[in-house]
């Protein structure tokens, strides 16, 4: 059987409280799928990566927090160079009654190229 992802890694959302996830917070389920955006403006992280929730019915796009900073060097340098397609990026926990920083979690894997 041929393998078409591989893990990458986990992590929390970091900054989810200071974003949008409330906005969509209902529509967020574990495996939802989110997408990753280089943030070239962000003044607190040389290597921001901001993770979107794109609700395609709305047209409209949300940035619901950020991959840590401990974390999101390799993932910002592959997306600056153009990979934006490499990663497919999924909440894998959620949990509201808990500390904003802890109450989604996500799984990065890698896709294979086509």
């Amino acid at each position: 059987m041929e393998t078409r992802k591989k893990f990458f890694m986990e992590c929390h959302l970091a900054g989810r409280m200071y974003h949008e996830a409330d906005e969509v917070w209902e529509k967020l389920k574990v495996g939802t799928e989110l997408r990753m955006e280089r943030d070239l403006e962000n003044r607190y992280d040389q290597d921001a990566v901001a993770v979107m929730y794109d609700d395609k019915k709305a047209k409209e796009a949300y940035c619901i927090g950020y991959i840590p900073k401990e974390k999101n060097e390799t993932i910002a340098s592959l997306l600056e160079m153009g990979w934006t397609n490499l990663f497919e990026c999924r909440i894998n926990r959620i949990n509201a009654d808990t500390h904003p920083e802890n109450q989604i979690h996500l799984t990065i894997k890698i896709k294979k190229n086509k």
